[in-house]
């Protein structure tokens, strides 16, 4: 009775340990599957809502074993970061076996759903996992390219949205999506930079290969083409051309990103400052409402 009563919370605290190594608070990047669903809502059916909402959470589990093989690989680098070694694995408080058990169960449950709900849905999660884990074992220390594969992951879940409910996007803003990932990721690989000046080797080896002119350089160009992109998109999309009111909204939260990543010195977390940046998240709503608002009205 008494290993009864101590194993049920040792039991619980695993699951709550395999829980955090999922980053559920990340999962906020894979609302990008949500929006064909947003540029399609002249064309709206309900079921359209439950088959983003089943690629969503596909989308958060299958990241959510990337995470894992990640960590697993990363534990004894972490472990030199200020806020990465408290990390599940990093930390030693979950075994890397149990977790690594957990995840191949959680991948194949979720690809047997993602290929049952759609097959070309299905190869596409497959081949986001695929890369994902390829950044994880060696292409994450490819200076550049570590920047492309991150934001190739973003447009692979807009394309993934797009296919469970058979919607299509065009070159011009799968390109802006692309674009805007790779703004956000040169962020962060900023804001790395720059808390690990002194020992930057030691967590990301890729550092090393990074500068703060760089980065900044970088992120200048891909600021002027992200909204460049996003205006021909307006303007070639097949939809009303009054989309283009929505470019204001674009612009103010990508130049509200460059003040709190240049000023504020954030970008650490690019996925929390959706919800704890007052700026972004009002130019975020406002853009969705203006989209949902024009194409329903057109």
């Amino acid at each position: 009775m008494q290993a009864h009563d101590k194993s049920t919370p040792m039991l619980w605290d695993t699951m709550k340990l395999l829980i955090m190594q999922l980053r559920p608070k990340q999962w906020t990047k894979n609302l990008l599957v949500f929006s064909a669903l947003v540029f399609s809502i002249d064309k709206f059916q309900m079921w359209h809502v439950q088959a983003n909402v089943v690629a969503f959470f596909l989308f958060c589990f299958v990241s959510g074993c990337v995470y894992i093989v990640n960590d697993f690989m990363d534990r004894e680098a972490d472990r030199n970061h200020p806020e990465k070694r408290n990390r599940p694995m990093a930390s030693g408080r979950l075994n890397p076996g149990i977790a690594l058990g957990f995840g191949s169960v959680l991948l194949a449950v979720s690809l047997g759903i993602a290929f049952y709900q759609n097959m070309l849905f299905g190869l596409l999660l497959l081949l986001y996992f695929a890369i994902n884990v390829a950044y994880s074992l060696k292409l994450k220390h490819v200076v550049i390219l570590d920047l492309m594969i991150i934001a190739s992951g973003f447009v692979l879940r807009a394309i993934g949205g797009g296919l469970v409910i058979g919607s299509s996007f065009t070159p011009w803003f799968l390109l802006c999506i692309f674009l805007l990932s790779l703004f956000l990721a040169i962020g962060k690989r900023r804001h790395e930079l720059l808390l690990l000046k002194h020992n930057k080797g030691t967590h990301r080896k890729v550092l090393e290969h990074y500068s703060e002119p760089l980065l900044n350089q970088m992120s200048g160009i891909v600021t002027t083409l992200a909204i460049m992109s996003y205006s021909l998109f307006t303007f070639m999309s097949g939809h009303t051309i009054y989309l283009m009111w929505t470019i204001p909204f674009v612009i103010y939260g990508i130049f509200r990103y460059l003040y709190l990543i240049h000023v504020l010195g954030k970008g650490g977390k690019p996925e929390a400052m959706l919800f704890e940046d007052k700026g972004i998240l009002t130019a975020v709503v406002l853009f969705g409402l203006s989209v949902v608002i024009i194409l329903s009205l057109s």
